[in-house]
């Protein structure tokens, strides 16, 4: 058995730059980068369109202080976006703006995406969440990445923050989903016996010409093409703070469980690809209102109650990661008050004004800092 894995949090976010006049994207990033170098040292990163930004943590070793981290980067992105007239929102896609109106941020690796992938690069206006787990041992990622991929329509369910696109109330509860599902090498990947059979399919996409690096698979979870970690990256980005490290928390505890299960020789039962995306398709058309696919049971049960049977199910390793409360709580608020999804179409349905949606996403977004 290979040696504990670390189980480190490393958390990226995606935020959306606001103009507070028209509650439309504002193309900016590249004045904010530009203006605020020396204060900035990687941590604020530009993403294919200038209304995007991108912050991310260093390596975390806890849920707490994951959470500093994190409260501090949002802070110091909310204070340099209004340093330049601007306001921040966390919402996996803008209520009302079109991708087509959006600048391209210059830079040779989105020209070539462009060029390769043509609207459908340009179209992707979404913000994702993406987490890192740190696992060192290869074949270990491997190992837990192909019992975890059942995991994630619940993850997904729970950061459920997009059901408008370009004026339009999808829906669904997760629209961010479909539009990235139009990128190749995409949703949920297949099981692989070993890294090196990963590896030889990787290197056999970049022999082939299909891909010229690792980093153009873009699966809901992956092993990093350059970090030592397995990246979950099936998340709308919730609104608050305190969703983004609940999920954070609950994607560390299922690793820690999967981990100690193969540590014992014991393992969590694998289902085949096809299924688990029947159960995100739920996950993104329902969010927590819907049901998801008890495949070893073979019904329908309520994604609520799914949920409450994954808390029990890392039950001691919440105590073990000191997380239960921070995970508990934020799954509590989102039980009780409905995910970034059903809060955004709550103020629809109450207001019938989109621009009050994006005001309540840009609340939320700043609610702790």
């Amino acid at each position: 058995m290979p040696k504990a894995p670390a189980l480190t949090i490393g958390i990226e976010e995606e935020f959306q730059l606001i103009d507070p006049a028209t509650r439309d994207l504002k193309s900016h990033i590249l004045q904010i980068l530009e203006d605020n170098k020396t204060i900035l040292a990687e941590r604020v990163k530009p993403e294919i369109h200038q209304s995007v930004a991108e912050v991310g943590t260093g390596i975390c070793k806890t849920v707490a202080d994951a959470e500093k981290e994190v409260l501090s980067l949002r802070r110091l992105l909310q204070e340099l976006a209004h340093a330049q007239g601007l306001k921040i929102a966390a919402a996996g896609t803008h209520p009302f703006a079109d991708w087509r109106e959006q600048q391209i941020f210059p830079n040779a690796r989105y020209d070539q995406l462009i060029e390769e992938m043509q609207l459908i690069a340009r179209a992707n206006l979404i913000f994702g969440l993406h987490v890192h787990i740190g696992i060192e041992d290869r074949d270990l990622q491997i190992s837990i990445m192909n019992e975890y991929r059942y995991f994630l329509p619940h993850l997904l369910a729970l950061s459920t923050n997009s059901p408008f696109w370009i004026g339009t109330n999808t829906g669904l509860k997760s629209f961010r989903t479909k539009v990235f599902d139009r990128y190749p090498r995409t949703n949920i990947p297949d099981s692989y016996s070993s890294y090196s059979e990963f590896e030889g399919f990787v290197n056999l996409l970049i022999k082939t010409g299909c891909i010229d690096s690792g980093k153009k698979i873009w699966w809901d979870i992956r092993p990093h093409p350059i970090f030592p970690t397995l990246e979950v990256r099936v998340c709308d980005i919730p609104m608050r703070v305190s969703e983004t490290i609940m999920l954070a928390g609950l994607m560390q505890a299922i690793a820690l469980k999967l981990y100690k299960l193969r540590s014992k020789n014991l393992g969590f039962r694998q289902y085949r690809r096809a299924l688990i995306m029947e159960n995100k398709w739920r996950a993104s058309r329902y969010g927590i209102g819907g049901k998801l696919v008890d495949f070893g049971r073979e019904e329908e049960i309520t994604t609520r109650q799914l949920i409450g049977e994954m808390l029990e199910f890392v039950d001691t390793e919440m105590d073990e990661l000191g997380s239960r409360k921070t995970i508990e709580d934020g799954i509590n608020f989102v039980l009780t008050n409905g995910t970034g999804a059903d809060r955004q179409l709550d103020i629809w349905q109450k207001t019938r004004d989109i621009r009050k949606v994006v005001d309540f996403i840009c609340e939320e977004t700043v609610i702790g800092l």
